[in-house]
């Protein structure tokens, strides 16, 4: 679907990379091991996003440091864009808001790091029937056209200290409205 919108292959990578999960952050070299592409097609996709506002970079050591300007006008668009591309939206409307107690749904894995992948992982917080959500999971899929992982914590078991062990910091994609009151 973005494909025929954005013409540079670089660039929705890059889009990917940096606006699916705001704290995520990349450097030249790391960019080009990963896509696996020359660093200077990455370079001028970087320039033109950073001239265009959409990225910030800042300089760690001998590494020029990007991320996303979060505070740019279309940051949530694009971000809202990307997640339906990934089926991320369809995965909260068919699964979490029918499973009943669930208090939070992190996005973790690849994606969170902005990777794109055939696999959608998931932090769930919350208690729910466990056969109905896997009855619930292989519906999506076939929606979205990837496979979902998950992990289940009861509300009991889980400490917000859990989500220091994921890099960058999980990408909040649910919270039950009960919970913020």
């Amino acid at each position: 679907m973005i494909e025929t919108l954005i013409s540079s292959k670089t660039r929705i990578k890059l889009l990917m990379k940096f606006f699916i999960n705001s704290k995520t952050t990349s450097y030249l070299r790391g960019l080009q091991q990963e896509f696996g592409e020359s660093s200077n097609a990455i370079r001028v996709e970087l320039n033109r996003l950073e001239e265009a506002g959409m990225l910030r970079s800042e300089t760690v050591g001998n590494k020029k440091m990007f991320r996303a300007n979060d505070q740019h006008p279309l940051f949530f668009e694009i971000h809202n864009i990307l997640l339906k591309q990934i089926g991320v939206d369809r995965v909260v409307e068919q699964v979490i808001e029918r499973l009943g107690n669930v208090e939070r749904v992190y996005l973790i894995g690849d994606f969170s790091r902005g990777i794109d992948s055939t696999i959608i992982d998931l932090l769930i917080i919350g208690t729910v029937d466990r056969s109905y959500l896997l009855r619930l999971v292989e519906k999506a899929e076939k929606v979205v056209n990837r496979k979902i992982r998950y992990l289940l914590y009861e509300a009991e078991e889980f400490s917000e200290s859990m989500l220091d062990r994921f890099t960058p910091e999980p990408l909040l994609l649910y919270c039950n409205k009960m919970e913020m009151n």
